[in-house]
């Protein structure tokens, strides 16, 4: 039996970060010397923007 789900824009926008998702920008902040970036209580949407942020980053920090 599959299950199919909707996902509202809005739900994700107020739910907290996952797990997976706080690890990933926990380790890239230290990675990028950033520690700020990292914090428990972001929204799924805010933490998937610094993520997204975090990578940039360090993409062009290897680049050269």
């Amino acid at each position: 039996m599959q299950v199919k789900a909707r996902y509202d824009a809005r739900v994700l926008l107020a739910e907290q970060m996952t797990r997976a998702q706080g690890l990933k920008l926990k380790r890239l902040s230290d990675e990028a010397y950033q520690p700020a970036q990292f914090a428990r209580d972001l929204s799924f949407t805010e933490a998937a923007r610094r993520i997204q942020v975090l990578e940039a980053e360090i993409e062009l920090a290897n680049s050269f």
